[in-house]
């Protein structure tokens, strides 16, 4: 009895006669591509034969030739969100009758085909989309466990890169239609076409030089920000805001340090989200536009995007992009609204994408201080992204919602706050990790509804982990054990009481991505004197 190198689980016999031999009493399939794993990434199991063939998916390449488990990988540009090449664009290829590990970050309940490849095509993070008649699953790439099977109508759409053929120039004569004095013809148009170039060359480098000094000339009239890299965020006047929001009418959201209000661009009528700081650390104006630079340089997916500034004496506001979908706390912790679990682990891996650049990979290392899920915002795609980044040093030292004179939220600092040690981006790191729990049990840390023995997540979520009661913390929801028991994990090593014990952010999305082992966490000993 054994697994065999094709993945087939076989029971044989062997007959004690002379010359006999060993032959099949019992296998676990007969269909060969059943075992996962049979073939590398992005492509999937076909039967030829009865035999395995691996297969890529439409505009994949093998990556070896002679290894079919090496998989395969794309033969177009990979960046569907930054490319915007005019003679280049995106489409969907549809792979009928072949079933795919389910990994998706979103499910829409979709009975339309085309609807599901319009959502994917205008999802940045969409790569393919699993499609059943009934839901579309959005996935990002690689793809695994593909397998043809022709008992079912569930198909995968591809997002694949297609250049488009330039328009044949009239101009150019054609090798099979050149006729006598053709060449003559053609020299001349060349020609005229050449010096046309010429002088529309010239005429765009005197604009742009034209442009950029105007642009410097109003830099300098308006106290504009100077920035070396990429665009600057726009400087507002507070008139103009006060006409973008209503005069503040249309009040979003409320903390402790700001006020947000909808407002929409003029002319362009695009909405936005304006911040107005109510409590800011008496600053002069140079401190206040160095450290609007240093956010206006930081882009990624998951991080809110600063649009633009006003700078009025003590009127101190800040415009955001508008995400349509509220806060993950909107979502997290109203019923009707909570994500499914493969969602919800998709949202925690983007937050931890969001916090490993601010933390390792952009220009200037930014520490939160304030993690929840209220400064978690959710675009129209609930795709996660990270607010109030790199505000901590325009805020007053007091700013907070606890009494004890530090930044922060209760239920979400980190001890070291309490003790006077230096700040590090474990402290951010703490505050994940509780939201990383909120999100795996859809319940905020501190409830006082609830028991007092229940009351505290994270209290609760280490007991139950260690009498081995995590059932206890799912719920109703239907849950692989082996993946809820390893983001408790997670969680838990995220609030270790010792910061040099809890993991780096990208160690975190690591463990998260189910890409290394996760060690059994030692039992935190949190500290909660200030809730």
């Amino acid at each position: 009895m054994r697994i065999d190198v094709g993945g087939i689980f076989r029971l044989y016999s062997h007959n004690l006669k002379k010359n006999a031999i060993w032959s099949v009493e019992w296998e676990s399939s007969k269909d060969k591509c059943v075992p996962k794993g049979l073939c590398g990434l992005n492509s999937y199991c076909a039967l030829i034969d009865l035999e395995p063939d691996c297969k890529c998916l439409p505009r994949f390449e093998s990556v070896n030739q002679g290894n079919q488990t090496s998989g395969c990988e794309r033969n177009f540009v990979a960046d569907a969100c930054k490319n915007r090449n005019e003679n280049f664009t995106y489409t969907m290829e549809e792979l009928e009758s072949t079933t795919w590990e389910d990994v998706s970050y979103m499910s829409l309940r979709l009975s339309d085909k085309d609807d599901c490849i319009q959502g994917c095509l205008e999802d940045c993070n969409c790569e393919a989309a699993l499609f059943d008649d009934t839901n579309c699953r959005k996935q990002r790439l690689p793809l695994r466990y593909g397998r043809r099977d022709t008992g079912t109508s569930d198909r995968a759409l591809i997002k694949v890169g297609v250049p488009i053929k330039p328009d044949t120039d009239p101009r150019i004569v054609q090798p099979e239609s050149k006729k006598k004095g053709g060449t003559d013809i053609l020299i001349i148009g060349l020609s005229f076409t050449a010096f046309g170039s010429i002088l529309l060359l010239i005429s765009v480098i005197v604009l742009w030089k034209h442009n950029v000094w105007v642009y410097k000339r109003m830099s300098a009239v308006n106290g504009d920000l100077e920035l070396n890299e990429g665009v600057a965020p726009r400087r507002y006047a507070y008139e103009e805001l006060e006409k973008m929001t209503n005069n503040f009418k249309e009040e979003l959201g409320r903390g402790a340090s700001s006020t947000v209000y909808k407002g929409l661009i003029l002319g362009t009528q695009k909405p936005v989200a304006v911040k107005r700081l109510e409590k800011v650390a008496a600053e002069g104006e140079t401190e206040f536009q160095t450290e609007i630079r240093v956010i206006g340089r930081t882009h990624h997916k998951n991080l809110v995007r600063l649009l633009g500034y006003c700078l009025d004496g003590a009127k101190k506001l800040l415009v955001y992009e508008y995400m349509s979908n509220g806060s993950l706390a909107d979502v997290l912790f109203t019923r009707e609204r909570q994500p499914f679990w493969e969602e919800r682990m998709g949202i925690a891996r983007n937050i931890a994408r969001g916090f490993l650049y601010l933390h390792e990979e952009c220009d200037t290392q930014i520490i939160h201080c304030d993690i929840k899920p209220q400064n978690i915002l959710l675009d129209e795609f609930m795709c996660p992204k990270i607010s109030d980044f790199g505000l901590a040093k325009l805020l007053k030292a007091d700013q907070t919602r606890t009494t004890t004179g530090i930044r922060g939220t209760k239920g979400y600092v980190a001890p070291e706050w309490h003790r006077k040690m230096p700040i590090t981006v474990k402290t951010d790191v703490y505050s994940f990790g509780i939201v990383l729990l909120e999100i795996i049990c859809c319940r905020r840390n501190v409830d006082w509804s609830l028991p007092e023995e229940e009351a505290i997540l994270d209290e609760l979520a280490s007991h139950c982990f260690e009498k081995g009661e995590l059932g206890k913390l799912a719920g109703d929801e239907e849950i692989e054990r082996r993946q809820f028991e390893r983001m408790i994990k997670v969680g838990l090593w995220c609030i270790q009481d010792e910061p040099s014990l809890r993991p780096s952010m990208k160690k975190v999305l690591l463990m998260l991505e189910g890409t290394v082992d996760i060690p059994t966490p030692p039992s935190p000993s949190s500290f909660f004197s200030a809730i």
